[in-house]
């Protein structure tokens, strides 16, 4: 776990640690001294806690302009015992649409496993995005058939072209172009 980077390849472009509007803003990062762990696994440095003992994130990119942010995951999303979502929407999520941000692009490869609990975050989150929404890309199809289970469906886009969505080859406008246009075709068939 601890050889899993969050994708770097956007560094020039955008980095939470310098904007003054992230959630992450002044963090510092060490590529040597690993602290946080999911379940005794050490991970690696530059992925960002937010309060959750077993999910790390990094918002990889965000444009105020465009209203779209990119965030990666890493870890075990486990809301019945840990309540990850409240975590991750309070601390994360909440402070991004307070500066404007209606459209959330997950990146999930590496989340190992979801444990759900009730959706009132998940409301709530879906409720303040408005005419916006909140994409999964590359969720593993068990992560994706607990979401489902959950019902989550109403809430989060995922599946379909979204389960093998070769993003790290795009820019971030890029990115979100391709996600908006199929998410209007998703809205508006």
């Amino acid at each position: 776990m601890h050889d899993i980077e969050p994708h770097f390849n956007w560094r020039h472009l955008y980095t939470a640690e310098n904007d003054r509007r992230s959630p992450f803003a002044g963090r510092t990062y060490s590529e040597f001294y690993f602290s946080n762990t999911i379940y005794n696994y050490y991970i690696h440095p530059q992925w960002d806690e937010f309060g959750s003992r077993t999910l790390y994130a990094k918002l990889l990119y965000c444009d105020y302009r465009e209203r779209f942010c990119v965030i990666e995951l890493i870890g075990e999303w486990n809301d019945l015992l840990y309540n990850d979502i409240m975590f991750f929407y309070r601390n994360v999520v909440e402070p991004l649409t307070d500066e404007g941000i209606r459209h959330f692009i997950l990146c999930g490869e590496n989340i190992l496993s979801f444990h759900s609990d009730t959706d009132d975050y998940y409301q709530e989150w879906f409720d303040a995005v408005e005419d916006g929404w909140i994409v999964c890309l590359n969720f593993r199809d068990h992560v994706i058939h607990d979401f489902v289970k959950a019902r989550l469906d109403y809430y989060l886009a995922f599946g379909g072209r979204f389960d093998e969505f070769n993003w790290r080859g795009l820019t971030p406008a890029q990115l979100f172009n391709t996600i908006n246009s199929l998410m209007m075709k998703r809205l508006n068939p």
